[in-house]
């Protein structure tokens, strides 16, 4: 874990190195894309339904998601179906 030292603010924040492999940088990209999509069953996607054997598939499509300001919903609809085809079976 890195820290971010040039905040004006005293706290130190804590930033995810989102190259290493780990179970909470899975959960962070989940949670950033169903925010970004305004997802609104994020039930459907819990991070424990990914296998780390799949994260790389998730952090490529975390970095495409999180590139684009605005989405089509063929666009949404693709994503969704993405990240359901990066699941456990």
């Amino acid at each position: 874990m890195r820290y971010n030292k040039n905040m004006k603010n005293t706290k130190r924040v804590k930033m995810l190195d989102l190259s290493e492999k780990s179970t909470q940088n899975m959960t962070y990209m989940v949670q950033a894309i169903t925010a970004k999509l305004k997802m609104v069953n994020t039930a459907a996607l819990q991070s424990s339904q990914f296998s780390l054997d799949r994260y790389d598939d998730l952090f490529d499509l975390y970095k495409m998601v999180m590139k684009k300001n605005t989405f089509s919903p063929n666009e949404m609809q693709a994503i969704v179906e993405e990240l359901g085809s990066l699941k456990k079976d």
